[in-house]
């Protein structure tokens, strides 16, 4: 991608395939998909040839908020098998691990997601939210102790985790582990956490054997891990349930359906991915842009319970934590005036449609009082819709109460952001504030 003047780029330029275009800043990002926006048709984009991968044979780019939305709206049409996560298939020893709810369709989908709606029923939810504000009152206890330091591991990551975590049933021993998983399940393409460096030659990408091997190998593991605790969870539950997740999942039985071992593992680990780096994700960036923007900061502290939800809304929208998931194309059909075919794959770019200027007024300025805000930072409507949002939306909620209640001036530094295409992630985040004069603890 040319970035000496990014205003004159033209498709040619833009290269959604190439991780050096997703560690470019995120402005230059932004005015890129303006520049596919504009254009007539949707961009293509190929996949490099990987070792050990099928080959992918590329993918269109949805950039628009009326492709995304209607694909989502047409599961039928806009197949989540054999994958939604990842833009090339995976090896299918793979899928063992991965295979979730998520990369699959009706009837599979909607007979998962019944026995997973019964487990987040409203008394499930009630008894997370009692405990959040609990724990978020803790952890910037421990904040303030340590006097700033790093956001994300000291706060942003810890309440989602945390949450979830209770709501399964794990153990606290396993927590900081848990977190280590997940990193590098959604760090994939990050060397940090895979240990496999791209190499560019020509211009093009490269993943070698070794380096191959290595991503697979430590994703695998990782996977596995997970899997393993979950397996030991089920049974334990399965024979003493208690009020946990992990015990209404195993034991569910929804007009004689129940989860398999396997089906519970894949959703048990799709559970602490999604309910851990997402919502991490999105406090980390609601503190960068109250920091960017304090006149939004000052206008939500002016009226917290007034604006908080617009608020929490717009973080989603502007930072879009999952940038894209991608579908497959089932039979031909026609969007937005391009004909697709049978066979197609195309990527469902969340961040790119939460931008569109044909629905967002300045869709680049940061405004928590955005009126209507129908951004797709949850997913776009339709069986896929995040099953999680009003937890994440409540965790949002209390951080950053707790937070600006008790430190109005705590400031963000310059993140260390995620090597990803994938997850608009935060590695670290520096901040900083004034220490409260008087320090209440939460009882032990």
């Amino acid at each position: 991608m040319t970035t000496e003047n990014p205003s004159q780029l033209t498709p040619a330029d833009i290269d959604l395939s190439d991780l050096r275009f997703w560690a470019r800043p995120l402005k230059e990002r932004a005015e890129a998909f303006a520049v596919l926006r504009a254009q007539p048709g949707p961009a293509f984009n190929t996949l490099p040839k990987l070792p050990f991968l099928p080959q992918s044979p590329g993918s269109w780019a949805l950039t628009h908020h009326a492709e995304v939305t209607e694909a989502s709206r047409h599961p039928e049409v806009f197949s989540s098998e054999p994958s939604a996560t990842s833009p090339a298939d995976m090896p299918r020893w793979m899928d063992k691990y991965f295979n979730s709810m998520i990369d699959m369709d009706d009837p599979r989908h909607a007979k998962i997601r019944r026995i997973v709606s019964r487990a987040f029923s409203p008394k499930m939810l009630a008894k997370a939210e009692d405990d959040i504000a609990h724990r978020a009152t803790r952890i910037v206890d421990e904040l303030i102790e340590a006097g700033g330091g790093d956001f994300v591991s000291q706060a942003a990551a810890r309440l989602p985790v945390e949450v979830i975590c209770d709501m399964l049933g794990i153990p606290t021993r396993h927590h900081r582990r848990v977190v280590e998983l997940t990193n590098i399940i959604v760090g994939y393409s990050d060397p940090e956490y895979v240990g496999a460096t791209v190499e560019y030659s020509g211009g093009a990408a490269k993943l070698g054997r070794l380096a191959t091997l290595r991503m697979l190998g430590t994703v695998a593991s990782a996977g596995w891990r997970l899997h393993r605790l979950a397996f030991q969870l089920g049974r334990e539950r399965k024979g003493a349930p208690t009020d946990d997740l992990t015990s209404a999942l195993v034991n569910a039985n929804v007009d004689g359906e129940r989860l398999s071992p396997r089906e519970f593992a894949a959703f048990f680990l799709l559970l602490v991915v999604a309910g851990n780096e997402t919502t991490r994700n999105a406090i980390a960036h609601g503190l960068k842009l109250f920091t960017e923007h304090p006149d939004q900061r000052e206008l939500l502290l002016a009226d917290f319970d007034g604006r908080i939800a617009g608020a929490v809304e717009e973080i989603v929208r502007f930072s879009s934590p999952v940038i894209f998931m991608r579908r497959n194309v089932t039979r031909d059909y026609e969007l937005n005036g391009h004909a697709y075919r049978k066979g197609d794959r195309v990527t469902l770019f969340y961040w790119s449609a939460n931008r569109d200027e044909s629905v967002f007024t300045e869709p680049e300025r940061f405004d928590i009082t955005r009126s209507p805000n129908p951004h797709v930072g949850f997913g776009g409507p339709g069986p896929h819709f995040c099953l999680g949002a009003n937890l994440a939306r409540r965790e949002i909620t209390v951080m950053f109460r707790e937070l600006f209640t008790r430190l109005p001036d705590i400031t963000a530094g310059e993140p260390d952001r995620l090597m990803s295409g994938f997850i608009n992630g935060y590695k670290r985040l520096p901040c900083t504030f004034t220490p409260p004069t008087t320090r209440p603890r939460t009882p032990a």
